[in-house]
């Protein structure tokens, strides 16, 4: 199954508008790039531009067309297209398999597949295919969704931030003031939770998706509890960003979905709702199990579940493994971090506080 689409990224000239910029200031925009712009923002897909163009007379332009704000990580310089996507799907942090690159050059199309052929590649003459086209379409348009380029801005403020700040790196990540929540899924956070099994790829633990009916059944059964996750600091809400699905056994508990979204990892909050399932389940005397099953991009959870002392209990085909923990040595929360659970209706504090 095709991957959904994150990002389209955009050549400029005879793509989204028409004309040469450099032979000619009196270049005009394509018929509804707008209207298509506009929609695939607020359906929370990421735009971007790979263009070989004189930088700054095409931020200029885009500027003056009042589209620039719509661009992250623009790439306009005469590298190669293949070298600028390379750098949009690292700034990003998202996977080349999830970029559709729009030219209406085959040479640069055909280039850029050489290079990279994960990435899908489109003739400009179907930009206005976006709108329709599945891949684009998401089931759902959340809230998280709406806001996601936003995030990326605040994101970008906190990098600037910590480049600049003087210290060790716990020391910053302190000035934050970030909070960290778990609690039971509502209704109301299922289409943001099925949005995170199908976009989370570098960090769920079991490669499993769920849709919304699966996740409605499993937060109404008596038998599971669906958990949600949210992130906060100074400069705004990192939004839901976690989630984890366990099954209780009589006295085990059995994780069988555990992920986290790949833009928190920097702020050092990856191992908190783990850290939060390990001490319930000992606080209730549970046995805990969990599910990995390796994929071709998890490999960091299952370090993460080593680092958290889970052992394998066992194997099965296809890369599965069950693992078991103790309960014998917890993590603690890291220091910086206010976390607040449901299970205990109240905030803990850092390690340290």
């Amino acid at each position: 199954m095709k991957k959904g689409v994150k990002c389209v990224v955009w050549d400029l000239d005879h793509t989204l508008w028409d004309g040469i910029l450099l032979e000619s200031d009196d270049v005009k925009l394509k018929e509804h790039i707008k209207e298509i712009l506009t929609e695939l923002d607020e359906r929370g897909i990421l735009l971007s531009v790979a263009s070989r163009n004189d930088e700054a007379a095409a931020m200029e332009k885009l500027k003056e067309f009042g589209i620039d704000h719509f661009f992250l990580y623009p790439e306009i310089s005469w590298n190669a297209k293949s070298v600028s996507l390379e750098k949009i799907s690292k700034n990003l942090n998202i996977h080349k398999d999830t970029l559709l690159f729009i030219d209406d050059q085959a040479f640069e199309r055909e280039e850029v597949k050489n290079a990279h052929p994960e990435i899908s590649c489109w003739d400009a003459v179907r930009y206005k295919d976006l709108i329709v086209d599945p891949l684009l379409k998401p089931a759902f348009v959340t809230e998280d969704a709406k806001r996601r380029r936003q995030m990326y801005l605040e994101d970008d403020r906190r990098k600037e931030d910590e480049e600049q700040f003087e210290g060790p790196s716990e020391q910053f990540l302190a000035t934050l003031n970030m909070k960290f929540t778990i609690s039971h899924a509502q209704e109301s956070d299922l289409q943001r939770a099925e949005e995170l099994t199908v976009r989370t790829n570098q960090l769920n633990a079991s490669g499993k998706t769920y849709d919304y009916q699966e996740l409605n059944y499993f937060r109404e059964s008596d038998s599971h509890m669906l958990l949600v996750c949210e992130l906060e600091d100074k400069y705004g809400s990192y939004g839901k960003i976690g989630l984890s699905l366990i099954e209780e056994k009589g006295d085990e508990w059995h994780i069988n979905l555990l992920l986290m979204s790949c833009r928190v990892m920097s702020r050092g909050v990856g191992t908190i709702l783990l850290t939060a399932i390990l001490n319930e389940a000992k606080q209730k005397g549970k046995k805990l199990f969990a599910d990995f099953k390796q994929t071709d991009r998890n490999r960091v959870m299952y370090i993460t579940y080593k680092f958290a002392n889970f052992k394998e209990h066992t194997k099965g085909p296809d890369g599965y493994i069950l693992f078991e923990n103790d309960l014998s040595q917890i993590q603690p929360y890291p220091a910086y971090v206010e976390v607040k659970t449901e299970f205990s209706q109240s905030p803990v504090a850092g390690s340290s506080n």
